[in-house]
């Protein structure tokens, strides 16, 4: 069975917890996350094949990230090891209608010193889709190697996907924006498929204009398919040929942590289930109705995720999502 492998970072983030009385301190509590992390933990827990690949801090957090990931049935034959930094971490509180703010402890950490060495020789031999996302491109060396991991993964025959997950806290202050979104647009030319919130759209537009320049931009990549999420609005996708909108799904949110990484995790998930390949994606794409049942089987794990809280304690299993699907079709 061939594997969903997600590279990059996996960090403690802490939840804000409503405070217990008038004079206390505010609490957090540590749940284990990071979007990379969370995509493969929401694959798995849909019954894909899923491993994570990344480096961990011998320290208490890596271990318990470790067996986190372990315990929900993620391989970690490619996790590394190190006594050179620590953990990141990621304090996150809410507003009223489940909308999270981040403050990151990194750099230094753990995540940032996974080097193209660190890949095991076979690592990529049976990956049908390789994972990644923005945060593994705040550094030049991680960034390098995310790209390198990328291109190794297409070279091997892998799908390539790309969440671009954007957090402008983890870039260096005073990094230049044309760098920034040189870096960004050296990934986006790698992938197949891209995930963007509205938000990252209008980011990229800084670096190619209007929509219909973005796109040509995309398309002279190797992307195939492009979907733009916006909270409770529809959402838009685009292939090479065809573009729409469709409706997802309307819940109270509590926390939207993890929502965008429940959502690209069952999208991988589904497409690891059909079989499709690098080869057989434009045949996907541009099957309306495939691709629209792959979008709402999406969308129902990211809205699942978003009532609950939490990080990899969020993200729903298959027959909660089949559940869900039903109850609101």
């Amino acid at each position: 069975m061939s594997s969903i492998l997600c590279f990059g970072e996996a960090l403690i983030d802490f939840h804000a917890q409503p405070q217990g009385g008038a004079g206390q301190p505010p609490a957090f509590v540590p749940f284990a996350g990071g979007a990379p992390a969370n995509v493969a933990v929401a694959a798995a827990l849909l019954g894909a094949r899923a491993r994570f690949a990344g480096m961990l801090a011998r320290d208490m957090f890596g271990d318990f990230l470790l067996k986190s990931l372990t315990d929900l049935g993620v391989g970690v034959d490619d996790v590394a090891r190190t006594d050179d930094a620590r953990t990141a971490l990621a304090f996150v509180a809410h507003d009223d209608k489940g909308d999270r703010s981040f403050s990151f402890y990194r750099p230094p950490a753990a995540d940032l010193l996974f080097r193209p060495e660190h890949f095991r020789k076979e690592t990529f031999d049976d990956v049908a889709i390789f994972h990644v996302c923005s945060n593994s491109l705040t550094e030049g060396a991680i960034a390098q190697t995310t790209v390198e991991g990328m291109r190794r993964a297409r070279a091997a025959g892998a799908l390539v996907s790309f969440d671009m997950n954007l957090r402008p806290a983890l870039w260096p202050k005073g990094h230049e924006q044309d760098a920034q979104l040189g870096r960004l647009w050296q990934a986006l030319s790698e992938a197949d498929v891209i995930k963007l919130s509205a938000e990252e759209f209008a980011v990229v537009h800084e670096g190619a204009g209007s929509d219909e320049a973005v796109l040509k931009r995309l398309w002279e990549g190797t992307a195939r398919l492009l979907l733009i999420t916006d909270g409770p609005a529809p959402m838009r996708w685009f292939t090479r040929a065809a573009s729409g909108t469709i409706p997802g799904y309307s819940v109270d949110a509590v926390d939207t942590t993890a929502a965008g990484d429940a959502f690209v995790g069952g999208m991988l998930a589904r497409l690891a289930a059909e079989g499709t390949t690098h080869a057989d994606l434009d045949a996907l794409v541009a099957d309306e109705a495939r691709l629209t049942a792959l979008i709402r089987f999406a969308a129902a794990c990211g809205a699942i995720t978003a009532t609950r809280k939490g990080s990899f304690t969020a993200i729903p299993n298959q027959a909660e999502v089949r559940a869900f699907m039903e109850k609101n079709a």
